[in-house]
């Protein structure tokens, strides 16, 4: 990949992480509020945790590079 797409590779991923943390912790959210929706908090504590968890990787991984 040429110098400029390989930036915008990566811009295009850090926005999808956040957006994904956004989506995750709504659910938790509105899984926490509705009490009959709690099973929604915990997948979406789990989901958010799990996407901050590969996004650090990754971005550790990228920076040896």
């Amino acid at each position: 990949l040429s110098s400029a797409r390989a930036q915008a590779y990566r811009e295009y991923i850090k926005t999808a992480v956040v957006i994904l943390l956004v989506v995750w912790a709504i659910l938790a959210v509105v899984g926490f509020v509705f009490e009959g929706l709690l099973w929604l908090t915990i997948i979406g504590i789990i989901l958010f945790i799990g996407t901050l968890i590969v996004g650090a990787l990754r971005q550790r991984s990228r920076g040896k590079k």
